[in-house]
């Protein structure tokens, strides 16, 4: 399962690089929060995430992370494709109904990173530690 968990951080860290690319391009949407910050939010975690769970393989922590991190990420990417979602608070709105290069690549890495997490998660609960 160790293919499976570099895999896992791999896809994560383009994921987490992808977004801290684009996350200029998002500075001007929003006012207390900007869409570009939460670009450069969500980059850093997925960074940080991959490389927690290439160093701790002992507690499950990392790999629910990878879980959360990548469903949350790819569900934001489709959705914003989709549905239009209305500003919360300081939360900007975001509704980009296009499909680009980059979009299609942080949704798909951030899709496999969740089923790679889920994936090392079903083997540690049967017992075997990924």
């Amino acid at each position: 399962m160790l293919v499976v968990r570099v895999l896992v951080a791999g896809a994560l860290a383009v994921s987490g690089w992808i977004h801290l690319d684009l996350a200029a391009t998002f500075d001007a949407i929003g006012s207390t929060i900007t869409l570009g910050a939460l670009f450069r939010v969500q980059g850093v975690a997925a960074l940080l995430v991959a490389a927690w769970l290439l160093v701790q393989r002992r507690s499950a922590w990392p790999e629910l992370s990878a879980l959360a991190l990548g469903a949350a990420s790819a569900a934001a990417v489709v959705l914003s494709v989709y549905v239009r979602l209305p500003a919360i608070g300081p939360f900007p709105e975001v509704y980009e109904p296009v499909w680009y290069e980059e979009k299609v690549a942080s949704a798909v890495t951030a899709a496999v990173a969740a089923a790679g997490a889920a994936a090392l998660l079903v083997r540690r609960r049967r017992g075997a530690v990924p």
